[in-house]
């Protein structure tokens, strides 16, 4: 079976869910995560940065917004420098203006992707995979980009056999 690494961001706390603002104590695309490393033994990594987006989902949305038209790259509590022990690699965020979090590109820029594949896995509330395949196909030089995921936000609760299907699809 091939190893496989989950790297991902996720928002607990007020986040915009089936068209209003609620509190989650877990993020959506974390929950996610966790399904997929259930179904196939995945390693996870989480996407820290060192300074926290706003609590307001309503102003953090606006800091996104702003990080992307400034094509930042937030610094980050901890990274990974190596990769070297995963075959599979799948990038999985909340869906911020059409694409990753700006943290996930930092992450992303670290590492050498030559020779793995790399899975596009999005949380949304609309948008779907929105930009998440034409992120990874220009930040992880050298991968292969395989099928992606989008969960829709609101029920990532409930997607646990859909992500155990999609992860024994294309992660083993």
């Amino acid at each position: 079976m091939a190893k496989t690494l989950v790297i991902y961001y996720s928002r607990r706390g007020e986040n915009y869910v089936n068209g209003s603002l609620k509190h989650i104590d877990k993020g959506n695309t974390e929950i996610v995560a966790e399904f997929v490393r259930e179904a196939v033994g995945a390693d996870l990594f989480e996407v820290d940065t060192v300074k926290a987006y706003d609590a307001s989902y309503m102003t953090c949305i606006e800091e996104a917004k702003a990080e992307l038209r400034e094509n930042a790259r937030p610094a980050l509590k901890q990274s990974l420098s190596d990769i070297g022990d995963y075959e599979n690699i799948v990038v999985a965020g909340p869906c911020w203006w059409g694409t990753y979090p700006m943290a996930i590109l930092t992450q992303l820029e670290m590492l050498d992707f030559a020779g793995k594949t790399v899975f596009p896995v999005m949380t949304h509330e609309g948008s779907g995979i929105a930009g998440a395949p034409a992120a990874l196909k220009k930040y992880c030089k050298g991968a292969t980009v395989g099928e992606g995921l989008a969960i829709h936000g609101a029920e990532a609760i409930h997607s646990k056999d859909r992500v155990s299907t999609w992860a024994k699809k294309n992660l083993m």
